[in-house]
């Protein structure tokens, strides 16, 4: 009953957010997981990583706290040299780097964002990814079955509301993509994989609710009834790991909405939220990128999720 057993996972960006629920749900599949992140805690913000590696320990896997700053590649090579001395084997990577709420300038256009800042998004979200894929992969690739997740926001080239927002949310894309070609002829499998409405830990505090309570959060945003908890996603990257045929799906971008009615996985109270299916019959089929409807709807969940913590994806 427990697919990952023996498997070994690294979770970059595992202090909360979907970080936590993917290292959580991979523990629950039997996995020993090694949660990594800087450490530091984000103002306002309690959660630690070595509450995640108990959140693995004891939802019957075995978590490994581990301080490491993602955009310094020296501690990204010693990370996965430890995990190498420690393990032997890594079976899966999922970067979930994330770190750019606070560098996200939004309502303002292109021409009139502050560069050096934007260039500090991109190195927090994905250089971070591009080093700790280049630092994992060989480790990856020894046992000859090997997968990396990409988690990103969105599954389609819709823009995101923000030039340097767009660029990292789409480039983790592409990176899945492009490092698909070349491992998929050593068995490794890369994809990306995107949350819906995500119920974080900041989610429930901007909300003033509780994961007991938080269907009382819909009289702020009815929307929020098709939410999520970081467990949804975290099952789905449990699904696809313990997939033999995952290669397959190498090179492409899912949603765990999608991956739920695929592999029959549930949220943590039994249910399937379906963000995807909400936002059809909420406001219809996006007929082209710069959909009107659809473009004013995502800036304003984008800069409301902004107040409200982000995607839940955890700085390097």
């Amino acid at each position: 009953m427990k697919p990952l057993t023996g498997k070994v996972a690294l979770v970059a960006g595992a202090t909360r957010g979907a970080g936590r629920g993917i290292a959580r749900m991979l523990g629950e599949a039997g996995a020993t997981v090694y949660a990594s992140g800087r450490g530091q805690p984000t103002p306002g913000r309690p959660e630690t990583l070595e509450e995640t590696a108990a959140l693995v320990d004891a939802a019957g896997g075995r978590g490994v706290a581990v301080h490491a700053d993602h955009r310094v590649e020296a501690e990204v090579a010693a990370l996965v040299a430890r995990i190498e001395r420690e393990e032997g084997r890594l079976d899966v990577l999922v970067n979930d780097v994330w770190g750019g709420d606070a560098l996200t300038q939004w309502g303002k256009p292109f021409w009139e964002l502050d560069v050096a800042q934007g260039f500090r998004l991109l190195e927090t979200a994905v250089h971070t990814h591009v080093v700790t894929a280049r630092h994992a992969a060989p480790l990856l690739m020894r046992s000859g079955r090997g997968l990396i997740v990409e988690i990103t926001d969105g599954d389609a080239w819709w823009y995101r509301g923000n030039l340097f927002h767009d660029l990292a949310k789409t480039s983790v894309i592409r990176l899945a993509f492009a490092m698909a070609e070349e491992l998929r002829p050593r068995g490794v499998a890369s994809l990306a994989v995107t949350p819906g409405f995500l119920r974080s830990e900041a989610m429930l505090d901007h909300f003033g609710v509780t994961e007991e309570t938080w269907r009382e959060g819909a009289k702020k945003d009815p929307h929020f009834l098709f939410s999520e908890t970081p467990a949804f996603v975290g099952r789905a990257v449990a699904a696809l790991a313990a997939d033999p045929r995952v290669l397959e799906k190498s090179g492409r971008v899912f949603a765990s909405w999608t991956l739920a009615r695929e592999y029959g996985f549930t949220d943590l109270d039994g249910s399937r939220p379906d963000w995807g299916a909400h936002f059809l019959d909420a406001f219809g089929p996006i007929s082209k990128p710069a959909d009107e409807t659809f473009y004013s709807y995502w800036q304003g969940w984008d800069a409301l999720r902004r107040q409200m913590g982000g995607s839940g994806g955890e700085a390097p």
